[in-house]
C-alpha cells in the first residue's frame, strides 16, 4: 500500500473515531447543559431547598433520598416521581418507599419555579440531582457542579424497586451486590452511606436490632450498649415503628464525617450502616477509617460518588421527555 493511501485510510479511520466520540459525548451529561435555556436553574433549586429546610429540617437527607432511590431503579429518570395511573404501577408503593420516601410536594415546588422560569426545558430527573447537591451543601457538606442532561422516563418499575433498592436489613455483601449491579464499587458504597449523617429512620428500620436479632432473642452484639438504651426508649417493643430516631446521633442535621466516627463506636442506626465497620475482614473497614480521620477525604470521595450515581444509564438526547408535571407523563 502506498503512502498516500495508507494515510489517506487513516485518515478517515480518525475522522469516523472523532464521529463516533463526539456523538457519544452528545449522549453524556455536563455541567453547562442549561448554560443558555435556564441559566439560574441551581440558585432556582437552591432557594426553594433552603425554604423547605427551615421549617423540615428534615428535607435534606429526604430529597437526597429521592435521588438515590431514583438512580437505582432503571437510572436516574426520575420514574420515582410518577404517580398510580391506568399504566403505571408507581415505584412510591414498593417496600423501600411506600410510607418512608417524602419530599415530593417539594420537588414539585422546585419544578414549579423553574418552570415558572424556564418552562419546558429542565427535566424532573435533572431537579433530583440539583436537589441532592443543595440539600448537601446547605447543610454544611461540599457543593459540587452537578452534571446535567438527564430526560425523564415514560414510565416506572415497582418490581425493580422492590428488589434493586439497598434495605437496611440486607447483610454487605447483598448491598455490595446491588451497588455493583449499578456500576458502583466499594468506595461509592462508603461514601454515599455517609449521607446517613443527617436524617432520619423510622423505628421499624431498625428495631430487629434492639431486643431479638436475627433469632437470638438479644439485641445485635454490634450495638453500643449505652446507644442500645437509649434507642429502646425511643422505639420500645410493641411501639411504634414510625417513631423516628436521628441516623447521626452527634450532629443530626449537619452533613459531616461524624457518620464514620460513630460506627467506629458501634453507634450506626441501621445494620447496613454498621456492617460496614463490623463486618470481620471487610474491605470497607479500612474506607470508613479513613474518612473517620479526614473529613476532606470523605467529602472529596462523596462528591466524586454523587457524579458515579447520577450517571447510572440516564436518558438524554431524544430518549425519554421533559415532564411538565413530575408526578406523570406529558398528555396523560
Amino acid at each position: 500500500m502506498s503512502y498516500s493511501s495508507t494515510s489517506a485510510s487513516f485518515m478517515s479511520v480518525t475522522v469516523i473515531l472523532v464521529a463516533m466520540m463526539l456523538h457519544r459525548s452528545n449522549g453524556q451529561l455536563n455541567a453547562t447543559f442549561y448554560a443558555n435555556t435556564c441559566p439560574n436553574v441551581s440558585s432556582i433549586v437552591s432557594s426553594v431547598v433552603q425554604q423547605a429546610l427551615q421549617s423540615d429540617s428534615r428535607i435534606g437527607a429526604s430529597l437526597i433520598r429521592l435521588h438515590f432511590h431514583d438512580c437505582f431503579v432503571n437510572g436516574c429518570d426520575a420514574s420515582l416521581l410518577l404517580d398510580n395511573s391506568s399504566s403505571i404501577l408507581s415505584e412510591k408503593f414498593s417496600g423501600p418507599n411506600v410510607n418512608s420516601a417524602r419530599g415530593f410536594n417539594v420537588v414539585d415546588n422546585i419544578k414549579a419555579a423553574v418552570e415558572n422560569s424556564c418552562p419546558g426545558v429542565v427535566s424532573c430527573a435533572d431537579v433530583l440531582a440539583l436537589a441532592a447537591e443543595s440539600s448537601v451543601s446547605l447543610s454544611g457538606g461540599p457543593s459540587w457542579n452537578v452534571l446535567l442532561g438527564r430526560r425523564d422516563s415514560l414510565t416506572a418499575n415497582q418490581a425493580g424497586a422492590n428488589t434493586s433498592i439497598p434495605s437496611p436489613f440486607e447483610g454487605l455483601s447483598n448491598i455490595t451486590a446491588k451497588f455493583s449491579a449499578v456500576g458502583l464499587n466499594t468506595n461509592d458504597l462508603v461514601a454515599l452511606s455517609g449521607a446517613h449523617t443527617f436524617g432520619r429512620a423510622q423505628c421499624r428500620t431498625f428495631s430487629n436490632r434492639l431486643n431479638n436479632f436475627s433469632g437470638t432473642g438479644n439485641p445485635d452484639p454490634t450495638l453500643n450498649s449505652t446507644y442500645l438504651t437509649t434507642l429502646q426508649q425511643i422505639c420500645p417493643q410493641n411501639g411504634s415503628g414510625t417513631a423516628l430516631a436521628n441516623l447521626d446521633p452527634t450532629t443530626s442535621d449537619a452533613f459531616d464525617n461524624n457518620y464514620f466516627t460513630n460506627l467506629q463506636n458501634n453507634q450506626g442506626l441501621l445494620q447496613s450502616d454498621q456492617e460496614l465497620f463490623s463486618t470481620t475482614g471487610a474491605a470497607t473497614i479500612s474506607i470508613v477509617n479513613a474518612f473517620s480521620s479526614n473529613q476532606t477525604a470523605f467529602f472529596q470521595s462523596f462528591v466524586q460518588s454523587m457524579i458515579n450515581m447520577g450517571n447510572i444509564s440516564p436518558l438524554t438526547g431524544s430518549s425519554g421527555e421533559i415532564r411538565s408535571d413530575c408526578k406523570k407523563v406529558n398528555g396523560s
